[in-house]
Parts: structure tokens; C-alpha cells; sequence
């Protein structure tokens, strides 16, 4: 989809939460100022940008080496992904590279395992600070315990024209509990709605190595709406292709979401009837125009 009428994109920039501090560790006055971090940047941005030392920028240095095989989306020409389930599991990892490349590629096997383990520390990290600053720490584990991985390489094709834009991914948010995603080169594209709806921010990393958390519905309505989905989008420009990798956190099969009694009083009344992720996964895929919080106060807001 051309952009005929581009809506103001403010200079302003999102939350940057500094991970590689040293001795982050729960219990100590580091993680409780990075915590705190945290969840006022979820609560007003619902996203923000991470800088974490655990995680190299291997990605971007071999990405001509992996990811070539995805399918295109219908609309989306300039969009290509490939994802992988269990990417923790190096054997998954080395079984898909097995079908895509006969012979073998342990540069690209090699690379999105290690990858992806760190971003998968990171995950652990930020979830469990998230829980801990609503005073939710005894169900950390179970929480952590309730999400599978799923670690997706996309590519969006740079434009023919250097003048013009193109929406590489409609405007939405994500349904599941976080994503967290990493961009080549800082190449401007994705942007975030602000918090009130009126304006968008350009998510531009401040280096190659920095990483976006992005809150999911999911995550959401556990907390009872007080960290914020942001709507998000991904605008194309210029002749230069992106490479991003993504790790999503997904209910597991089954999952009942529902915000725990120690997070519902009469200041906060619960907002969202308990719900299956698949079940409203599915209800959301039905109309694809409502990609905002609107289909999931449709599916189950009290």
C-alpha cells in the first residue's frame, strides 16, 4: 500500500533501557532501577528500546548467509518470513537448515541458535522484572513457564523508486505476551503509535546491537491493561532491502489468560473476561481490518 497521505511522524524516541549494566541479578539495586525503567516505560510506550551486551551483532554480519526462503504474504509484495518453533532446541534449528540447504549451513544454524538464546535471556529478564513491579513475583515462574518461543527472520524489499513509501505491515498490535526485535543497519521503518493515538514515532535503533520489547494484547489483559499494546506499523523507503529477526513469545496451547485477584481492586475493576489465546487468535484473524485493541475488547472486555 502506497502512502498518499503520510501521517506526522514526531522526533521523538522511545524509552532506551540499558540491559548490559553489570551485575543486573534480582534483589539488587540495579535491577530494581532497571525494573522500574521498565514499567514505566511499558505503561506509557508499551515498548521500548533495549541495550543488551549478551547479544552480538552476528545477525547482521551473516544475514546474506541464511535467510533467502520465505514465503510472501498476500498484500504485502514487499514482505518476505520464515519463522521457527523451539528455536531454544539447537536440533530444530539444525533440521530446518537441513531442508532449506540439503547440504548443510552451520553459519546460518550456528548463528540464529546463539542469537536467539540471547534474546530468549532477554525475554526471561524483562518478563520477570514486569511481574515483580505489579508485586506479581509468585507467579514468575508459571508466567515464564506459559509462553512458547518463536523466532521469525523477515526481509521487506527495498523500492524500485527511492521517492516514494510503501506500508511494508499494516498498522497493528501484536496478540501475543512480547516480541522483541532486532534490526540490520538502522534502517528506518518500523514506527509506534503514541500512547493517546495522535502521532507516530520512528523506532530507529540507537545501534546495530540494541533490540525493541514490544507488549502483546496477551500481556495486556494479564496485567489488566496496565502495560500498553502500541499499535505499529512498518513504512518502506529507499532502494536499501531490511533484514529484521524477531523472537514472540505465544501462549501455550490451552492457556487461559487472566489477570491475577492481586492486580483487581476497586481502582483498577478487571477490564477482560479470561480467555483461550487460540480462541481469540482466531476471532481476530476473522476481520482483518480491526487490528487494533478494538477486536480484543470485541472478544472479551467486561
Amino acid at each position: 500500500m502506497t502512502i498518499s497521505s503520510k501521517p506526522l511522524c514526531l522526533p521523538l524516541s522511545l524509552p532506551v533501557i540499558d540491559f548490559s549494566v553489570p551485575n543486573l541479578k534480582p534483589e539488587t539495586p540495579e535491577w530494581d532501577s532497571v525494573r522500574a525503567q521498565v514499567r514505566k516505560a511499558l505503561e506509557d510506550f508499551g515498548c521500548f528500546e533495549a541495550l543488551f551486551n549478551g547479544a552480538s551483532v552476528e545477525l547482521q554480519i551473516n544475514r546474506n548467509t541464511g535467510y533467502s526462503y520465505s514465503g510472501q504474504a498476500p498484500g504485502m509484495p514487499l514482505y518476505e518470513g520464515m519463522g521457527i518453533d523451539g528455536v531454544d532446541n539447537p536440533d530444530v534449528v539444525i533440521d530446518l537448515t537441513h531442508k532449506v540447504w540439503p547440504q548443510g549451513n552451520s553459519t546460518f544454524s550456528n548463528t540464529v541458535h546463539s542469537f536467539a538464546e540471547k534474546l530468549i535471556e532477554l525475554n526471561v529478564k524483562v518478563r520477570t522484572m514486569v511481574l515483580e513491579s505489579f508485586g506479581l513475583e509468585k507467579y514468575v515462574e508459571k508466567h515464564l513457564n506459559s509462553a512458547k518461543n518463536r523466532f521469525q527472520l523477515f526481509k521487506y524489499k527495498g523500492l524500485d523508486d527511492n521517492t516514494d513509501e510503501y506500508i511494508g505491515i499494516d498498522s497493528h498490535i501484536d496478540r501475543h505476551f512480547l516480541t522483541i526485535l532486532c534490526q540490520n543497519d538502522v534502517v528506518d521503518g518500523l514506527e509506534i503509535k503514541t500512547k493517546d493515538g495522535e502521532d507516530w514515532i520512528k523506532a530507529k535503533p540507537s545501534q546495530d546491537s540494541s533490540f525493541l520489547v514490544l507488549v502483546g494484547a496477551s500481556l495486556h489483559v494479564l496485567l489488566n491493561g496496565m502495560v500498553h499494546p502500541p499499535l505499529h506499523h512498518v513504512v518502506i523507503t529507499g532502494e536499501k532491502d531490511r533484514y529484521v529477526a524477531g523472537l514472540f513469545l505465544r501462549p501455550i496451547e490451552g492457556l487461559i489468560i487472566n489477570a491475577p485477584e492481586e492486580i483487581v481492586d476497586d481502582e483498577h475493576p478487571r477490564l477482560y473476561k479470561p480467555f483461550n489465546f487460540e480462541d481469540y487468535f482466531t476471532f481476530a484473524c476473522v476481520d482483518t481490518t480491526k487490528r487494533d485493541l478494538s477486536a480484543l475488547k470485541a472478544y472479551c472486555t467486561l
